[in-house]
């Protein structure tokens, strides 16, 4: 908490409601994504070019070398659901033909391009001067730029990453997507920019990357710690945002996890738990390790259903989504463009279903988490294809139960919270009564709550 970061004069969005707790951290975060949409908003006026790209293998320094402002449309969506605008976005998407099952990031970026494209903060978006697709493991997100580019005409570079099918990098996989990188990613966003690429300016980005990531993993491992400090899913999801947008490689984010970890260390130090939206947690009574992106929409009334019971999330895949540092990657600015290769193989979403339970695992023994729940998403198949086997494999192997609900990103009709809530509920009784019975990390019997889409 000592140390301080300076950061832009707030703006409206960001001012804090006195109903709402959060560590000072997190209204940091907030000030960050908001300075980056103000950025955008004034890109063209100050003769910048905009970048849109995706989260998991996000090439952010390499987009910097270029100076252009960087966009991210899944970050755009999930701000409009948070903020409860992508509703409505969503079904003027379908209204134009696109179909219930797309995934609705997708929709509420498309619906917020067909409502005169105001961005989240209600600033403009600019049109795209280069779309930069890194491919890992999601197909939806090919489709996703095949509109956009149908939109705007815009010129569209992409990076083909192997999938980890086999469960590891290889050689010939990291060389392949460097090559791209030499021969036509970076000659593409030379031409478009009109500037001239720099290695040791990108070497330059990466040490301010390994920076912020070594602060992000010593936070998300405070959660080892009883009670845990932090909550690994719902907390998280402040403490990655910077290094998983647009922020990446920055001074200002290199800062802002410094001031971030500071909080929490001194946290441990009291053996204070997490602080909620309705101020610190209270007695921590469940430790659950959780897989799937959290919904959107209802995300403090979702967050709530977890802390008025004691439970807390020591740790998520979906705090990995955006780089799987805490299993030791790091940029590295000694191999620039290898790291970055290395970066895009890794993302979560790349890995093949093997690696994911053997990740969860590792998270449930090493976090002495109670069991393992699965929210999963019903637009996005990158997430929830497998989950229920993952969940039974990962049963088997730790003895800790499970439990299954469905929501969705950023569509409001898929949430009933009532739904969740009685699910969630029965789950807690279930770790409980396993206690109870003796059970634990030993058993072999596995205890599964699953349900049906919520409508």
């Amino acid at each position: 908490m000592n140390a301080t970061v300076t950061m832009p004069a707030p703006t409206g969005s960001a001012k804090k409601p006195q109903n709402v707790q959060k560590e000072d951290s997190m209204w940091l975060q907030k000030e960050l994504i908001n300075s980056n949409y103000m950025d955008l908003a004034t890109a063209h006026q100050n003769n910048r070019k905009v970048s849109a790209t995706f989260v998991p293998g996000n090439l952010n320094e390499l987009l910097m070398c270029f100076d252009f402002a960087r966009s991210l449309p899944e970050t755009n969506a999930l701000q409009n659901g948070m903020r409860k605008k992508s509703g409505k976005f969503i079904m003027d998407a379908e209204r134009d033909g696109h179909s219930e099952d797309v995934c609705t990031y997708v929709k509420a970026d498309l619906g917020m391009m067909m409502g005169g494209e105001i961005g989240p903060t209600g600033d403009p978006m600019p049109r795209p001067d280069i779309l930069l697709l890194s491919y890992t493991g999601c197909f939806t997100f090919m489709k996703w730029f095949e509109l956009i580019r149908h939109k705007y005409g815009c010129e569209t570079v992409m990076l083909h990453v192997p999938y980890q099918g086999e469960g590891h990098i290889a050689p010939n996989m990291r060389d392949y997507v460097v090559r791209q990188l030499k021969e036509t990613v970076i000659p593409t966003l030379e031409r478009v920019s009109g500037v001239k690429f720099d290695i040791d300016r990108l070497r330059q980005y990466m040490k301010e990357s390994a920076k912020a990531e070594e602060d992000l993993v010593a936070v998300l491992q405070t959660a080892k710690n009883k009670p845990s400090p932090i909550d690994g899913y719902f907390g998280a999801v402040y403490y990655i945002g910077p290094i998983f947008t647009a922020f990446r490689g920055t001074t200002e984010a290199t800062q802002y996890y410094r001031t971030l970890r500071s909080e929490i260390e001194e946290r441990v130090r009291l053996g204070l738990g997490p602080v909620t939206p309705d101020g610190p947690m209270g007695e921590e009574k469940y430790r659950l390790v959780v897989e799937g992106p959290p919904n959107w929409t209802h995300f403090r009334e979702f967050w709530k259903m977890f802390y008025e019971e004691g439970a807390v999330v020591v740790a998520s895949t979906y705090s990995k989504v955006g780089g799987l540092y805490d299993f030791g990657f790091r940029h590295d600015p000694d191999r620039p463009l290898e790291s970055l290769a290395e970066y895009c193989l890794g993302c979560y979403t790349n890995l093949n279903l093997p690696s994911r339970v053997d990740m969860i695992s590792k998270y449930i023994e090493e976090y002495q988490a109670d069991g393992l729940l699965i929210n999963s998403i019903k637009s996005c198949n990158s997430f929830s294809a497998g989950q229920l086997l993952m969940m039974r494999e990962v049963e088997k192997r730790t003895g800790r139960p499970g439990a299954f609900i469905e929501t969705d990103l950023v569509d409001p009709r898929y949430f009933s919270a009532a739904n969740v809530k009685n699910r969630l509920e029965s789950y807690f009784q279930m770790v409980k009564a396993k206690r109870g019975a003796g059970g634990g990390a030993t058993s072999d019997k596995p205890m599964i709550i699953s349900g049906a889409a919520i409508n």
